[in-house]
């Protein structure tokens, strides 16, 4: 079986659910991962046929991909901030926007461990507390990016926990002073969980946020396979994990310490004013790449 044929036979069995450019990429990250070719190689090498040992492996995957099961968990993979993590059903595919958050949380708790070098072995490690870690994604990108940092994960799902304490990073080189997450099962919502390990420097979450009144909206690759546990809240009550992650962060935020999460953009104000109300200092809306109010910043 000929690499371009394949190609145009997986874009047209995917034309129904997706925009052209869009199957078409969906194809290209497929064959790359199962055969691994590359974008062009059915322009340069227009003869090239998939090897026969990979052929029913890729077949399958197109069956699932037309039923509209994302890529990511096909392959079983997504890129991440520069690294490849594991996905499955039981996680949410990280997104672009969370990106943005985890390049906001680098800069700032670099900056902490940069104010802290001058103390040597001395110094304390800046500490994180991510909520509602999921597959570790946000978690995992702190202790690879902020030297000496120590990373506690929490999820209330045991599948998702799994996921996250299974990543590996092939190819991904850590520094000496790399320190792996840890990861424990809590529920956000019971006032009475305790988290160890902290005060904590900074506190991120990329909550459930979705109201359940805009499913409707959602596509059905989306809808149909990714957790709704980790995707949906009540429309009679959608911010109610802020207001927990503000009481969680009333008390483990360490003096000076910043709180970044991710928001539902249709209720920045709402959302914002949850941690005012708590009493947090500079607080503020900040931006997606479509200029949409995405995240809540927040200090001590």
């Amino acid at each position: 079986m000929l690499l371009k044929d394949f190609l145009r036979d997986g874009e047209k069995a995917l034309e129904g659910l997706y925009p052209a450019a869009e199957a078409r990429s969906i194809m290209l990250l497929l064959c790359e991962a199962i055969v691994g070719t590359k974008s062009y190689t059915h322009i340069i090498e227009p003869s090239f046929t998939i090897p026969h040992k990979d052929e029913s492996t890729l077949l399958e995957a197109l069956r699932r991909l037309s039923e509209g099961e994302p890529v990511q968990y096909v392959i079983g993979r997504t890129d991440f901030c520069g690294n490849s993590f594991k996905v499955t059903p039981d996680v949410l595919i990280p997104r672009p926007e969370t990106e943005i958050l985890c390049r906001e949380a680098i800069r700032t708790g670099s900056r902490m461990s940069a104010s802290r070098s001058a103390f040597g072995k001395d110094a304390q490690p800046v500490r994180i507390l991510d909520l509602c870690t999921g597959s570790g994604c946000i978690a995992w990108t702190m202790a690879l990016n902020i030297p000496r940092c120590r990373v506690l994960g929490v999820d209330i799902s045991d599948a998702a926990l799994e996921v996250a304490r299974s990543q590996t990073f092939p190819g991904s080189a850590p520094g000496q002073d790399f320190r792996p997450p840890v990861f424990m099962k809590a529920d956000v919502l019971d006032p009475e969980t305790v988290f160890d390990g902290g005060p904590f420097d900074l506190i991120l979450s990329n909550p459930p946020y979705v109201m359940d009144s805009q499913k409707a909206q959602m596509r059905p690759n989306v809808l149909d396979n990714e957790p709704h546990l980790a995707l949906f809240v009540p429309d009679d009550d959608p911010l109610k994990f802020y207001r927990s992650i503000a009481a969680i962060s009333h008390e483990y935020l360490a003096e000076g310490g910043e709180g970044l999460t991710e928001i539902n953009d249709l209720l920045g104000k709402e959302t914002s004013e949850v941690f005012s109300a708590a009493g947090f200092s500079r607080v503020s809306l900040l931006k997606d790449l479509f200029g949409r109010n995405r995240f809540v910043s927040y200090a001590r």
